[in-house]
């Protein structure tokens, strides 16, 4: 029986019960340094297994596919986001590609919600203040941010987590706007109280904050340019949650140092864990390390979706969050 079970390599480390789970199931090689993959690492692993279970630290691109030969036949991905697989040559090749959707929303939104309120009530400001002695008692004028209920909110992306972020932005009595690339059904929209705007120009343009929520897809590269970013208002926010490559970086760190923005609350960045250092200098920016799904309920649920699709595509049908072109 065991020489018949699928082989697995899984690019990174996964929570403890998550792995157990699939060494009861498969013949599972895990990275146990948790250390990204080089490209030859991860090229040699695509050769010697059934399924790969990679993350979005894992570059999977046409010249990978085409060496790895004819074993690999599942790419099981542990996350949502799939722009960092050639999704086109894997199906070329026969090679069938999942992912994790849904599992992180909530988690994400929550994420983006807590940025809103750290920037607008300058958190990171008051924390470093303690931290460094420097408080000397209560002020009338000190710490001064703005409040949250009343201010526009503009949704970029109305998919899960941006339903979720307009949910949260309701709650706080935020009114929500939003722009997508496809129109919610009358009943979302009056469920979100949520305005729906063709023009993403003449949205940014009358937002008070702006939550970016849309994945990274070559039509969505750079979308928030410096163009774009220069229409909102000086004392407008924007939020980051789902992909760096979405806003011109270089663009919106010049905007924020001349005060043509009032602030920003970003958890991704264009170049990954190459954060752009002028932003780290900046007192109106909060900066977190890609952490908007990190919960241990959600990663465990993230493993169980992969744990699902390899077993479904073991059992000889296709996997529940199977991923194909159109979709994305």
């Amino acid at each position: 029986m065991a020489q018949n079970r699928l082989s697995v390599v899984v690019t990174r480390r996964l929570p403890e019960a998550v792995e157990a789970r699939m060494r009861d199931l498969f013949d599972v090689e895990f990275n146990e340094t948790d250390v990204p993959m080089t490209r030859e690492a991860l090229s040699d692993a695509m050769k010697r297994c059934d399924v790969l279970v990679p993350t979005l630290t894992d570059t999977i691109d046409q010249a990978m596919l085409a060496g790895a030969g004819d074993r690999l036949k599942l790419i099981a991905n542990y996350g949502a986001g799939v722009d960092h697989i050639d999704i086109g040559t894997a199906r070329q090749r026969g090679i069938l590609v999942s992912n994790t959707p849904g599992v992180s929303a909530d988690d994400t939104a929550d994420m983006a919600i807590a940025l809103i309120i750290a920037v607008a009530r300058k958190l990171p400001e008051g924390i470093r203040q303690m931290a460094a002695g420097e408080w000397t008692g209560w002020s009338p004028s000190n710490m001064l941010g703005s409040r949250i209920a009343g201010k526009r909110l503009g949704v970029l992306g109305m998919g899960r987590i941006g339903q979720a972020v307009a949910r949260r932005a309701n709650v706080f009595g935020m009114q929500v706007h939003y722009h997508s690339r496809k129109r919610l059904h009358p009943d979302t929209e009056a469920e979100l109280s949520a305005t729906y705007w063709e023009s993403l120009d003449q949205m940014v343009s009358r937002m008070d904050v702006l939550s970016i929520n849309a994945p990274h897809t070559p039509s969505t590269f750079h979308l928030m340019n410096a163009r774009r970013l220069k229409l909102m208002k000086p004392e407008a926010v924007i939020i980051n949650t789902s992909r760096g490559e979405v806003i011109d970086e270089n663009a919106l760190t010049r905007m924020l140092r001349a005060g043509e923005l009032a602030g920003a609350g970003l958890d991704v960045f264009e170049n990954g864990s190459d954060v752009n250092p002028r932003l780290r200098e900046l007192e109106n920016v909060v900066l977190l390390p890609h952490m908007g799904s990190a919960t241990v309920e959600g990663r465990i649920e993230m493993g169980e979706k992969v744990i699902i699709n390899i077993k479904t595509f073991d059992d000889g049908h296709r996997p529940p969050d199977l991923v194909v072109p159109g979709m994305l």
